[in-house]
């Protein structure tokens, strides 16, 4: 070892005492490999052994750039294993053999958590110091689940990651950020942008459907295990493309590279001008040595063959197979210092309906003198379900809009990320509730679980009603054909009971008696899930919280504010034999109007 780097090696040791780069380091120094030839050796392979790093080096004997100070580029990803990883890479394998390679097809599963960003070789340790405090501190934040959404167009498709697990590793991805500029002196850019799992990208259109087709036979909710991994990549070659060699070549000239089977070379597309055809001038992987290479001798490789795994998140982010939610089962709201779980009651207002966006004319709309359904806008549903007097009971009945559904399974989603356990549910008997009440059941992954019960006593208040008779509902027969499934007739307002043009007392009365009926008779812990209206939110929470109901002519100033999918929820107080608003276990939703638009309006004469 050369006397002027004793000091240094004396530093690093020092600065890295009782970590993994001291032991790693001391018997390559002790074969007498310089201490930078050593760190470069040790970051090339992911710091796994010194044997490694040795051989590494024995094998660059001949690098010319082996002196040269050029540090690796490192990035952070979130890494699916187990169950999922095995479907996607399925994927990866069935989309290459019916469309051919495409961009995705570079790099294996994953969420980018952080931009490609350098660090010294010196100070790789201090880097994997950032990701375990990062990791430390997020220990009891990470999400249980992972909630995806495939998402597709001409040039990609892949799944989304729903906001309440993105805030969570994007926070992850910006501690380890801070944690790394200190330590490892690394200028970490975390991602910002919408976390998502690339299916497949820059691919042909005419394979679009095909692509589509794949994409959905993923089952994005089957068990799996997220791990935040480090990669690394050499920054010499990130635009070269990349060649594997699929035969053994013994060189003919001093010119030309040897390779053995499975070695990888950098080439260089813009540098080939002069190379003879047939030829190319590639660098090796494996030994750092540049010459030329036969290319009937390779086929392309993947742009991540030649990166390095190193170290992961001691915290892995678990995605268990979903336990059966039953009625009684314990309810992840608990408080701290409580002794047993207490109920909830959340209370949803329905999401977009049809006629909110569109009108009263929305029916004229989408209908053609045929009586046949067609989608006036993107926005109408994709179809309307079949009921006895179709056209007229939509009128006083709508359906939601496609906006409302995305929202339904959005809360859906975001009650299933924060584990709220619902026991029981109950829906008004409007269109717009009952598929609510569905998509909700569908993001939570309870569609084939759960039961709702159709109270009638939970209807908008009929004074508020065009109409001057009760709307005439689906039937449950209507509703099993309509693929609405898992209906139970368990109300406690007959349906028959229903009033037109009813007074706010006796408004009030009935919502009052239908409310106490229902936590009466529900399980005596876990969430009851109510879906109703506006009004729902003040007629039904009221009367629990022993509060009077509303002056009549304050409601309906108060009822205009609630928008789609608000909500409110109440917590049962059993010592105390009461009732008391909290805080809504997950965040409201706010979207914002998207004004009607003609293509026409871009002609010259507009």
């Amino acid at each position: 070892m050369a006397e002027a780097e004793t000091p240094l090696y004396a530093k690093i040791l020092n600065k890295y005492k009782n970590r993994t780069t001291q032991s790693l380091l001391e018997p390559l120094l002790a074969a007498e490999f310089p201490v930078h030839t050593a760190l470069k050796a040790l970051a090339a392979t992911g710091q796994k052994s010194a044997e490694d790093a040795a051989k590494w080096l024995h094998s660059h004997c001949n690098d010319p750039s082996l002196e040269d100070p050029i540090p690796q580029e490192y990035a952070l990803y979130l890494c699916p294993t187990g169950a999922l990883n095995d479907t996607l890479m399925e994927f990866w394998k069935e989309s290459k053999n019916q469309c051919g390679k495409n961009k995705a097809h570079e790099v294996f599963p994953h969420i980018t958590l952080s931009e490609f960003f350098t660090c010294e070789d010196q100070k790789v340790d201090g880097l994997y110091e950032a990701l375990k405090r990062a990791g430390d501190r997020f220990s009891g934040y990470f999400p249980a689940i992972i909630s995806l959404s495939l998402h597709s167009s001409s040039t990609y498709i892949g799944f989304f990651v729903s906001d309440g697990p993105a805030n969570v590793l994007k926070s992850f991805a910006a501690a380890f950020a801070s944690e790394a500029i200190v330590l490892a002196d690394c200028c970490v850019k975390p991602s910002t942008k919408q976390l998502h799992l690339t299916l497949a990208n820059k691919f042909y259109p005419h394979h679009q459907k095909t692509l589509e087709q794949l994409a959905k036979s993923v089952n994005s909710k089957q068990s799996c295990q997220w791990t935040a991994v480090l990669y690394s990549r050499d920054m010499r070659f990130v635009h070269y493309q990349l060649l594997r060699a699929l035969f053994q070549y013994k060189p003919q000239n001093i010119d030309e590279l040897m390779l053995n089977v499975g070695d990888l070379v950098y080439v260089d597309r813009a540098k080939q001008t002069e190379v003879c055809e047939g030829w190319v001038i590639g660098i090796s992987h494996r030994t750092g040595c540049r010459g030329f290479v036969p290319e009937n001798y390779t086929e392309k490789a993947n742009e991540s063959d030649t990166w390095v795994k190193h170290r992961l998140s001691c915290n892995k982010l678990k995605s268990p197979n979903p336990l059966p939610r039953n009625a009684g089962k314990t309810l992840p709201l608990q408080l701290p210092g409580k002794s047993t779980v207490p109920r909830g009651l959340l209370i949803i207002r329905h999401g977009e309906r049809v006629d909110q966006v569109f009108g009263k004319s929305w029916l004229q709309q989408c209908f053609d003198a045929d009586g046949k359904y067609h989608r006036a806008d993107l926005n109408y549903p994709t179809s309307l379900p079949n009921r006895k007097d179709s056209i007229k009971n939509f009128e006083y009945d709508p359906p939601l809009s496609c906006c409302g559904i995305f929202q339904s399974r959005l809360i859906g989603e975001a009650l299933l990320e924060k584990e709220v356990v619902v026991s029981c549910v109950y829906s008004s008997p409007a269109l717009r509730c009952i598929q609510t009440s569905q998509y909700v059941l569908e993001g939570l992954q309870l569609e084939q679980k759960a039961k709702i019960c159709i109270e009638p006593g939970l209807f908008e208040w009929t004074k508020w009603e065009i109409s001057t008779v009760v709307p005439s509902f689906m039937t449950q027969r209507e509703l099993t054909e309509a693929n609405y499934m898992n209906f139970v007739n368990r109300c406690h307002f007959p349906l028959s009971s229903l009033m037109a043009s009813e007074s706010y007392e006796d408004y009030v009365n009935r919502c009052s008696a239908s409310i106490k009926q229902i936590v009466g008779s529900c399980a005596t812990e876990g969430t009851i899930l109510v879906v109703g209206h506006g009004s729902s939110l003040d007629s039904l929470t009221r009367p629990l919280l022993g509060l009077p109901a509303r002056k009549s002519g304050d409601f309906p100033q108060f009822i205009r504010k609630i928008p789609s999918l608000g909500m409110c929820f109440c917590e049962e107080l059993k010592e105390e034999k009461k009732w008391q608003m909290m805080k809504p276990p997950v965040k409201m939703l706010t979207h914002g109007a998207n004004a009607p638009f003609s293509w026409k309006h871009n002609l010259p004469d507009h």
